[in-house]
């Protein structure tokens, strides 16, 4: 029981960081497109990084025997991020959220072919329930679909490819060799994709608090969620990291006077229900 209570601990930071990350992307949207956001938030994180690197004597860790894998792997998340900044800009945040929940069911997908592993019935399953709830998020009609959920729904692929060869990564890479790249390139990907135009917009009094604050939590959730999976297992982990919906749509509520929308709820619950049907299944055949 204790570890539940450690794990839902760390969850609280989690929740907490996604949805600071979330409101900062959109307060700091009137001045800053999205290439500009990722490149500064990889320039807090490259500081962050460095500075633990240093402080923990991991340097030695960082090494380029998967540089090309690094490289496939950073671009899918850079992808993923850019298109889930411009979606917190263009709908409201709880159906952010919702979409983004299916990156575990794109997990299933593409695992067998990037990983090797087996498709069984009950992850097909899992994924057709999953993508019934996006159905219901996103109800595509004339009225539902728009860029930005298209965008949300996108970036979800994305991160779910990311989550896909980070493990691949796992196997041969230390942890501090996974984030420097993934800050260092998402560094030099920002300024090309920035200064394209030849233009790229420098943040001011008002731009660099948030800023900041979306570099630190963006480590941060990523940081909480691995230490809460370490102490309880996903099954555990994952209801708690629902509460993220409830949360953010309040946020949405009382910050920007977004409209509580029932159906989001209700197909966030079918996303849900097809991913914790895999996990609950998988922990299951674990022992064995």
């Amino acid at each position: 029981m204790n570890s539940v209570f450690v794990a839902a601990f760390w969850m609280i930071g989690t929740i907490a960081s996604f949805s600071a990350m979330a409101v900062a992307g959109r307060e700091v949207s009137f001045a800053l497109d999205t290439f500009e956001i990722m490149m500064y938030r990889s320039v807090v994180g490259v500081m962050v990084v460095c500075t633990l690197a240093g402080f923990t004597g991991t340097w030695r860790q960082i090494d380029r025997q998967q540089l090309g894998l690094q490289g496939v792997r950073n671009i899918a998340h850079f992808a993923g991020q850019n298109l889930w900044f411009y979606a917190v800009t263009a709908i409201p945040l709880a159906q952010v959220f919702a979409l983004e929940f299916t990156s575990p069911i794109w997990v299933i997908l593409f695992s067998p072919l990037i990983l090797g592993e087996r498709l069984t019935r009950i992850r097909m399953i899992a994924a057709l329930i999953g993508f019934a709830g996006i159905l219901i998020v996103a109800r595509p009609d004339m009225a539902g679909i728009n860029a930005g959920v298209i965008a949300a729904a996108a970036s979800a692929v994305f991160f779910a490819l990311t989550n896909v060869f980070t493990k691949r990564l796992t196997r041969t890479q230390s942890i501090t060799c996974i984030l420097f790249y993934l800050t260092a390139m998402q560094l030099a990907f920002g300024i090309i994709a920035s200064g394209y135009d030849g233009d790229i917009a420098l943040p001011d009094a008002t731009t660099l608090p948030w800023l900041v604050l979306i570099g630190i939590a963006g480590l941060v959730a990523h940081f909480c969620l691995t230490n809460a999976l370490a102490i309880a297992p996903a099954t555990v982990v994952m209801p708690i990291d629902f509460i993220r919906l409830p949360a953010i749509a309040i946020i949405g509520m009382l910050v920007y006077n977004e409209a509580l929308d029932i159906w989001v709820f209700v197909g966030a619950l079918v996303i849900f229900a097809g991913n914790y049907l895999n996990i609950w299944v998988e922990t299951r055949r674990a022992p064995a």
